[in-house]
């Protein structure tokens, strides 16, 4: 919230204690994705501070780049997302449904990262 993860996000990180302390995360594969009221709320930020958290455990995160092509650069609607990682804009109330762009971006973003997770393990 704010550019910032939920309070409900940082709690579950908070709880990683014990996998931290095992280094039971480290070299793991991650990638995150945000979502927020307005345009402008911070996505970027959200992810930029989170990836904090990623660190300490020692994983690795993937960002999507632009990588799901030309519609990122479109500006004919409103839509979430970044280089950082997939986004969509709930509204304000929280009623508004990821767009078809945004959705081709979260689809990129889980295959993008599954890519990098085949290759980690190979």
């Amino acid at each position: 919230r704010f550019g910032m993860m939920s309070a409900q996000m940082k709690a579950f990180f908070d709880a990683t204690g014990g996998l931290w302390q095992k280094g039971a995360l480290a070299g793991k594969a991650a990638s995150m994705f945000t979502s927020t009221a307005t345009q402008g709320s911070g996505q970027e930020t959200t992810i930029l501070t989170a990836v904090t958290q990623l660190a300490h455990h020692g994983m690795i995160y993937v960002p999507t780049g632009y990588g799901s092509g030309s519609a990122m650069y479109g500006l004919d609607a409103p839509k979430g997302g970044s280089p950082w990682g997939a986004g969509t804009l709930a509204g304000a109330d929280g009623s508004r449904q990821p767009s078809a762009v945004e959705l081709e971006q979260a689809v990129f973003e889980g295959k993008n990262l599954a890519t990098v997770v085949k290759k980690l393990t190979a």
